[in-house]
């Protein structure tokens, strides 16, 4: 079955089945950014738009130290040096996250701060404007504030839509409420979301984004690419990348095994490589998977999970196997941090675990889950 080049409608506009994310564009520590990269990067922008994508999500903290902005700087330079026909480049829509820092605590702070990702984005509307994380588990009189700045950036014309990111299913219900009697409709929700991060939680927010209408935007869909397949604790196997995520790849690989045994088997099968299988589990499941890429390969073999579906048999073979594995990657999101304060801050919002299982991948259980939802 072929998809629609733009199947789907969030918000005011519509998007094509995968979008791309940008978190690696100027990012030193987690995937090794380097200013040598911008020329192939430009390529690879160049590459997923001619081929169909419109969807690109940044973020106003996308970059380490000096390069913070980087994404947003880069997304900007690339859609207006784009060479192809100006029908495809004015479709191409922007989606940003602005971060809660603690010193943005007024509306017209976070008016500056979106005029600013758009200057940085060369937009003059950003498509999707959203919150990068909820403040409600640690400065709840900020969390007010946060909305208001939604209302404040759709009222006044500088996004299309807005969204939020890594919020709770409650949480979710009462912004969407909050915004809705002000004549704001929410878009999208965007959370952590893959075969390895597909418990109770997600399951949740999925349903709650149905019922609500929203699009649930799934970013880590190869879940930082434990699920290319590369990597393994096999000797001889390609070596595990650096800390945060080698040490995160140590815990998980173990358990994960059957999980990505039966990955490369249906990739083998259907003429497809397990990255191509992982991202295409989530867009059967309904969301918009958005992965990155640093070179042309990466993005030539993102673009393959596209044109094609995995069958129901498949769909539930796989999502039975990630029930089974023993530690997955959770739900705490990595917000961007400039300095020590801001890491504090971040910090501030690890969920707290309230018991019982995080099983339930593709399942409708409601058991104990992390969360970063007030009651």
């Amino acid at each position: 079955m072929r998809e629609s080049p733009l199947a789907l409608q969030m918000g005011p506009f519509k998007v094509s089945p995968m979008g791309f994310g940008t978190w690696s564009w100027g990012n030193q520590f987690l995937w090794g950014y380097k200013e040598s990269m911008d020329p192939e990067l430009q390529e690879v922008f160049n590459l997923v738009v001619s081929s169909g994508i419109n969807l690109f999500d940044t973020a106003d903290s996308y970059g380490t130290g000096r390069l913070n902005g980087r994404s947003e700087q880069l997304l900007g330079q690339f859609i207006e040096e784009y060479p192809g026909s100006g029908r495809v480049r004015n479709n191409v829509r922007v989606a940003t996250k602005l971060a809660p820092y603690p010193w943005r605590l007024t509306t017209k702070q976070w008016v500056d701060a979106c005029k600013a990702s758009l200057a940085r984005t060369r937009q003059e509307k950003l498509a999707l404007g959203q919150l990068h994380w909820s403040t409600a588990n640690y400065a709840p009189p900020q969390e007010r504030v946060l909305w208001d700045a939604l209302v404040a950036l759709y009222d006044q014309g500088l996004v299309e839509a807005v969204g939020v990111s890594n919020y709770g299913p409650k949480q979710l219900q009462k912004i969407h409420s909050y915004l809705e009697k002000r004549g704001v409709p929410l878009a999208a929700v965007q959370v952590q979301y893959s075969l390895l991060s597909c418990g109770p939680l997600q399951q949740d927010i999925k349903a709650t984004c149905d019922d609500l209408g929203v699009t649930l935007i799934a970013y880590s869909p190869l879940a930082l690419g434990l699920l290319t397949g590369s990597y393994s604790l096999e000797p001889g196997s390609r070596p595990l990348p650096g800390a945060p995520r080698g040490a995160l790849f140590r815990s998980i690989l173990p358990g994960a095994a059957p999980l990505l045994s039966l990955l490369r088997e249906i990739a083998e099968r259907r003429g497809k490589t397990p990255s191509q299988v992982a991202v295409n589990w989530c867009i059967c499941q309904g969301t918009v998977p958005i992965p990155g890429a640093k070179d042309l390969r990466q993005a030539k073999e993102n673009l393959g999970a596209l044109g094609w579906r995995l069958s129901g048999g498949e769909v539930d073979a796989l999502s039975e196997a990630a029930d089974r594995v023993p530690r997955t990657m959770g739900t705490v999101p990595i917000p961007g941090a400039k300095d020590l304060q801001q890491a504090k801050e971040n910090l501030g919002a690890l969920p707290a675990r309230e018991g019982g299982s995080e099983r339930g991948c593709g399942h409708s259980s409601h058991g104990g889950v992390y969360t970063k939802s007030s009651a």
